[in-house]
């Protein structure tokens, strides 16, 4: 986090590991393609986050339409994503409203290596499955263009009614 915004984090409660659920959410921000302009929403998005009240950015992590991943709360830390949910997923958002646009190849590919790269490092069930916000809110979030897009992906999870 240092690297986008130089200050330290305000977390405290750890995430138990490995975990098994991966929620996709969208930031409903302007997107981004470019870096300093990718930062510039993620510092937007952690000051409206401190302001409701969160202990930090609420987001596990956030990807760019740069394809850069920022780290909110991490593999490690509780995040503020989903009520209810918190304390046993990641919480992933693309930086951008995908109501009716789709991510940015480069966004979409990010996910996929940051997913590999959580089961690779143990952060991740191998089994782990993956949801769309909407699916266990009541949300439009990720988009209806991005939640198509995921609901294609081999660990999605169409039936959440047995999610503990």
């Amino acid at each position: 986090m240092s690297q986008w915004s130089g200050e330290s984090l305000n977390r405290h409660k750890l995430l138990p590991q490995p975990v098994d659920l991966v929620i996709i959410l969208h930031s409903v921000t302007s997107s981004c393609t470019e870096d300093m302009q990718c930062e510039h929403l993620v510092r937007e998005i952690r000051k409206a986050h401190l302001h409701v009240g969160f202990d930090d950015i609420g987001y596990s992590f956030l990807i760019g339409g740069n394809g850069k991943i920022y780290e909110g709360a991490g593999w490690n830390f509780v995040g503020a994503h989903t009520k209810g949910h918190n304390a046993k997923a990641l919480g992933i958002a693309f930086i951008g409203d995908y109501r009716t646009i789709k991510p940015t190849p480069a966004a979409l590919q990010a996910l996929q290596d940051l997913l590999s790269c959580s089961v690779e490092e143990k952060h991740l069930k191998e089994d782990y499955k993956l949801v769309g916000h909407r699916q266990l809110r009541a949300t439009e979030s990720p988009g209806a263009t991005l939640q198509a897009i995921i609901e294609m992906w081999p660990h999605w999870l169409a039936d959440v009614k047995y999610l503990n």
